[in-house]
């Protein structure tokens, strides 16, 4: 008999008024903004302008959900295309069901096209906001902790997850007769597995980013490594339904995978840090103006030397007790100079 185990919550809903309030997509959204703050108080550090992440986030926040539901339903195809399954319910992103690798695969998409608008380099925002990702994914990994799902093998330890029979739709345990959830039995937390990896490998990345002055994408390709060498493993735990390449489960022969190019990128890929100075689209017209005041600034000091050139000196009186005139000295050498810039006279209003 197991004495203890890890409980799981048997409501995964609530309802505030007619607005559903699923554990889920607070978690998720949590995971979201710790990363956002995260990343934006790393971006500053290196020198780039604060709000800078959020502006870039609300490119990448949309295409990574995307892209993880896209990687979830193709690789678990069950549910959705077997046999009873429902095509509708791949729309059902509340129920659950983001597969990391699509996020990350459109999420930088979307954060490409944002490091576009803003004028920074890609790779200095993605190591910039790496330990924020894997504190998200953390975070997020609770919200399957509220759904019920993503547990491993049977286990029978302290720190089994006793898991019960499950209604996605309704986001609730199935009870029985008399009110009581039924439990499915206990199992490997490998949600809590995955959580606790996550928050090393964002701690590690810190440290490493910390130590050796990472750049050019290292952090990030360092976390995507790390994270990967966990999944592996802990993927190999799982038993819901996925599919399968010769006996090994899909995300594990991707992970083996990103694992590799990750390693490749962080070997091949060195030097100082780029400069984070905005580069944006208006950028040249701003240069034009500048330019512009330089030459209205050199008009000005052309007419001063005209008006100098063209100046006669007057004659002192007769009853000065001198007849020294005096002379005012024109070679622009020792004249002192009568430029003033435009910037100078828009001080002074």
């Amino acid at each position: 008999m197991l004495l203890a185990s890890i409980p799981s919550p048997t409501q995964g809903v609530w309802f505030v008024g007619p607005i559903p309030l699923r554990g889920y997509a607070v978690c998720i959204i949590a995971g979201i903004i710790l990363a956002v703050w995260i990343g934006n108080k790393r971006w500053v550090a290196r020198g780039g302008e604060p709000g800078a992440v959020l502006d870039i986030s609300m490119w990448a926040v949309p295409f990574g959900i995307l892209g993880g539901r896209i990687y979830h339903v193709i690789s678990s195809p069950g549910p959705y295309f077997g046999e009873n399954g429902n095509l509708l319910d791949a729309f059902k992103i509340w129920e659950g069901g983001l597969g990391i690798w699509g996020a990350i695969a459109l999420g930088g998409v979307g954060a490409w096209i944002g490091c576009r608008r803003e004028g920074v380099p890609l790779t200095t925002f993605a190591d910039a906001v790496a330990p924020g990702i894997a504190v998200a994914q953390a975070v997020g990994r609770l919200g399957n902790w509220f759904n019920n799902e993503l547990y491993g093998a049977a286990l029978d330890a302290p720190w089994a997850l006793t898991v019960y029979r499950w209604d996605a739709g309704l986001g609730q345990a199935i009870r029985d007769s008399t009110g009581e959830p039924l439990v499915l039995g206990t199992f490997h937390p490998t949600f809590l597995y995955e959580l606790l990896w996550n928050l090393g490998v964002a701690a590690l990345v810190i440290w490493a980013d910390r130590r050796f002055n990472l750049s050019r994408g290292r952090a990030f390709a360092f976390y995507v490594a790390a994270y990967c060498a966990g999944r592996v493993w802990i993927e190999a735990l799982r038993i819901d339904p996925a599919e399968t390449v010769l006996g090994l489960r899909l995300n594990v022969w991707t992970s083996i995978l990103v694992f590799m190019g990750a390693v490749a990128w962080f070997v091949t890929h060195r030097g100082p840090r780029e400069d984070l100075t905005p580069k944006r689209a208006g950028g040249d017209e701003d240069k034009d103006d500048e330019d512009d005041e330089d030459d209205e600034d050199d008009d000005l000091a052309a007419d001063a030397d005209a008006e100098l050139n063209d100046y006669e000196p007057e004659q002192a009186d007769d009853d000065s007790g001198t007849a020294q005139d005096h002379v005012v000295d024109a070679e622009p050498s020792k004249r002192k100079p009568l430029r003033r810039s435009t910037r100078s006279k828009q001080a002074d209003l």
